[in-house]
């Protein structure tokens, strides 16, 4: 008997394994690539020389760092691991990890265009402002927690004796220990992804899709399940607002969460984030992004968005 929630097809799990596989590839060979440069020609502790003395406002430039470092959340993983082996604390780190992927000028952009006739500029702000808001209040939450309960017992070794000085060396040889690095680290993220991709894309290819849609009739219920809809797609940053702006019947805010919480918390990065984080780091960021992001668009709605 045909179960009505769930009907396997193999071609449509095979276009959208790899529709999203190679949607996503570039981006991580890109950021894996400039994970290499930062991790061979930045200094030690440069970062930290550039951000401010106060944790407050370092966290909210970091946050920002999007808007003249664009960088899709698929690529993001790799080049923030780099940046806290050079001394960029980690509430920092987290912070740009989770506003890069939307507050960048590729989304704003392609964020405008989806939503042509639909108030473009309100979505837009909208996105950009919850966006860096959830990215700030959540850097600004594991400020005080100790790295060893945040960071892969990996990642913190290597915080901890990072101590590489290569500047006497030939260009040639610099460039061959940056790649190195680089296909390293892209083969540690790709395990992770490609796992994330197989996953979202059993469900949504095997999911009823029937289902959703009363669920747009509350706003409340709307908010979340659109939430767990962008986790189970997996869609990238530069292109979920294409389909976010066809959901007509889900409310406005319903559409917002959509747009913040998939590009900092989806299937596919739940398990890129393992090749960095602790589990329970995880496990507690992705419950906390979906609470913390429903509850601010829901309030949204409450003022009347």
């Amino acid at each position: 008997m045909e179960n009505p929630w769930f009907t396997f097809s193999l071609p449509d799990f095979s276009y959208a394994f790899l529709s999203v596989l190679l949607e996503g590839v570039p981006f991580i060979l890109i950021g894996t690539l400039l994970s290499g440069i930062i991790d061979e020609f930045l200094p030690s502790r440069v970062m930290v020389r550039f951000l401010p003395r106060n944790a407050f406002l370092g966290i909210c430039l970091s946050g920002a760092m999007g808007l003249v470092f664009p960088m899709c959340e698929c690529g993001v993983v790799p080049v923030i691991r780099r940046l806290i082996n050079k001394g960029l604390p980690v509430s920092n780190a987290i912070a740009y990890m989770l506003s890069a992927p939307i507050v960048n000028p590729i989304v704003l952009v392609s964020t405008y265009v989806a939503f042509r006739g639909q108030s473009p500029l309100e979505f837009t702000l909208s996105r950009l402002g919850v966006g860096y808001l959830v990215a700030v209040i959540v850097a600004l939450a594991v400020h005080h927690l100790p790295q060893h309960l945040i960071l892969r017992r990996g990642v913190f070794s290597e915080v901890s004796t990072s101590s590489k000085t290569s500047g006497a060396e030939r260009l040639s040889v610099r460039i061959g220990n940056a790649l190195r690095v680089a296909v390293a680290d892209f083969l540690d993220v790709m395990v992770f992804f490609v796992l994330g991709v197989m996953v979202s894309a059993l469900f949504s290819t095997s999911l009823n899709q029937e289902l959703i849609m009363p669920l747009a009739l509350n706003d409340w219920i709307a908010t979340f399940s659109l939430m767990v809809f962008a986790g189970i797609l997996s869609l990238c940053s530069t292109s979920d607002a294409f389909i976010a702006a066809t959901l007509i019947s889900f409310p406005y805010v319903a559409k917002l969460a959509f747009l913040v919480f998939g590009p900092m918390f989806d299937l596919k990065l739940l398990f890129i984030y393992g090749a960095v984080f602790r589990k329970r780091f995880v496990a507690g960021l992705g419950v906390g992004l979906f609470l913390l992001i429903g509850m601010i668009c829901v309030r949204l709605r409450i003022l009347g968005l």
